[in-house]
């Protein structure tokens, strides 16, 4: 007895990484065993494993660094809290304020201040052979780099702080950026604050 019987049975979705899986068995006239056909759709297993936390490429280093509610003078503060010394220079770099701090000895210390909250985001410590030589150009000095930085601060947002040691013209040159994006060079005097614009710059 000839009997033509379609039968369609479809499998419970077995969620396999986002994919689903179904099965199709047919059988037609003959009595012989159906023969599943299976297909999975599983394009969107790259897509959900990808996070939006941190998948993506982050441009924040390709962005020039702008400084935050924490002003230069803040984070040598914040940087000497943490690392008692000499501040010797201040640098917003790479989303961060660099100070650098002599230490006892020969010992300097980079610090990393978190510019919108002042926290220190890190430390290192290294051993330079021009200690002897910037203590020498401190000496009898009585306009700290924070002191600068704030002096600074008078002329624009201040980006960098450093000594110069050089030669007979030896003071804190410090970066001010307006609002526009304009730099603009100063020196502040070691033992005045004066503050004055920097004529060396190119």
């Amino acid at each position: 007895m000839k009997r033509n019987i379609v039968i369609a049975v479809v499998t419970a979705a077995a969620l396999v990484g986002g994919g689903t899986a179904t099965a199709l068995a047919v059988s037609g006239d003959d009595d012989d065993a159906s023969t599943p056909v299976t297909r999975t759709d599983d394009d969107r297993d790259d897509r959900d494993d990808r996070s939006d936390d941190g998948g993506g490429d982050s441009d924040d280093g390709d962005r020039a660094a702008a400084p935050g509610d924490v002003t230069a003078a803040d984070a040598i503060a914040a940087a000497l809290k943490h690392t008692p010394g000499t501040a010797v220079s201040a640098e917003l770099d790479d989303g961060s304020w660099e100070i650098d701090v002599l230490g006892k000895g020969d010992t300097w210390h980079s610090v990393r201040i978190d510019p919108g909250t002042g926290k220190v985001l890190g430390s290192s410590k290294d051993d330079e052979d021009d200690a002897a030589e910037v203590r020498a150009a401190l000496k009898g000095t009585s306009v700290t780099a924070e002191q600068a930085a704030k002096a600074a601060a008078a002329k624009g947002t201040v980006v960098s702080v450093d000594l110069d040691d050089d030669g007979d013209d030896r003071g804190w040159e410090a970066e001010t950026r307006a609002s526009g994006g304009d730099g603009q060079d100063w020196s502040v005097g070691l033992t005045t604050a004066s503050v004055t614009a920097d004529r060396d710059d190119d």
